[in-house]
């Protein structure tokens, strides 16, 4: 890790203030003619999300103040800004993760200055571990619901003072992901033929950067999660503050191991991969979901 880096993490274990949303905010509506109504984050080789926008501004993350870097192989690291299916959107071509060293509150910056942009709906993408026995490699899971393990013990990127101008104090979380988004997901998936393989459950979040032992997955089976991953949750538990809505999948890139007779080991370049065999079904549920999507109120 270069020294310049250092200090910029070590400058960043902060809480930002609203003001400090904003300028970012109005920095990128100053260098841009689109004024998006959907957020897409993009998970682990999924970046090709961002490439379906047309007529696009892309801003490198290291160009745009305030801003995070992605230091993951597979986040390409910029903002980009475009329309999909006609509709304006940005979408991060990479993500933030707490295994980076980054503070909670830092990975999930861009969610407000989204809600600063103009975005009303999120739309976040994960490489997620197989907990349920009935899930397979190349699974889409749709988000019905999360475990926030890490907020068990108080990391969670609400925690400190609250600006009101964000949102209340204490958010509900039980409609966390939006009911009617996932509905109309599952009619889109079944009129592009992907049943076979969309499935619906729960994400447990952990915080990396180590794969799970095998207690550890066998644990987060018994307690109800069906995949688990490094990312998602504290994005949606900002974002939802705000009062944007949410809706999320999870590609199932391996299965965890949960035998000790197994061979198998979790790795990153598996993850890649099953991104590559998949993105092009995952691009076109995406695009045809925000199609559908009528804005400034379902």
């Amino acid at each position: 890790m270069s020294s310049l880096f250092h200090l910029h993490l070590c400058r960043s274990w902060r809480s930002y203030s609203y003001e400090e949303c904003k300028a970012t905010a109005d920095w990128l509506l100053s260098h841009t003619k689109v004024r998006p109504l959907v957020g897409i984050v993009c998970g682990s080789g999924l970046g090709g999300l961002a490439e379906m926008l047309k007529e696009t501004d892309v801003f490198k993350y290291k160009d745009i103040p305030n801003f995070p870097q992605s230091t993951v192989h597979g986040h390409a690291g910029q903002l980009v800004f475009g329309t999909l299916k006609g509709k304006p959107c940005v979408c991060m071509q990479g993500r933030f993760h707490l295994y980076e060293g980054y503070p909670i509150q830092k990975i999930t910056l861009p969610m407000r200055v989204f809600k600063l942009l103009g975005v009303e709906t999120m739309i976040l993408t994960n490489a997620a571990g197989g907990l349920n026995q009935d899930f397979k490699v190349g699974d889409i899971m749709i988000i019905k619901d999360h475990i926030n393990l890490p907020g068990f013990s108080g990391n969670n990127p609400l925690v400190g003072p609250n600006d009101e101008r964000f949102g209340v104090r204490f958010p509900c979380m039980s409609d966390a992901y939006d009911r009617k988004l996932v509905q109309v997901a599952h009619e889109v998936g079944a009129e592009l033929g992907f049943s076979a393989f969309l499935r619906e459950g729960v994400y447990c979040v952990l915080g990396g950067p180590s794969f799970e032992t095998i207690a550890e997955c066998r644990m987060l089976n018994k307690l109800g999660a069906d995949a688990v991953g490094m990312s998602t949750v504290h994005e949606t538990l900002v974002a939802r503050h705000c009062g944007m809505r949410c809706f999320a999948m999870s590609l199932i890139t391996n299965m965890v191991v949960m035998d000790y007779d197994s061979q198998a080991k979790a790795n990153h370049e598996e993850v890649l991969e099953t991104g590559r065999m998949r993105a092009v079904q995952l691009e076109k549920l995406v695009s045809t979901l925000v199609s559908r999507l009528e804005l400034n109120g379902l």
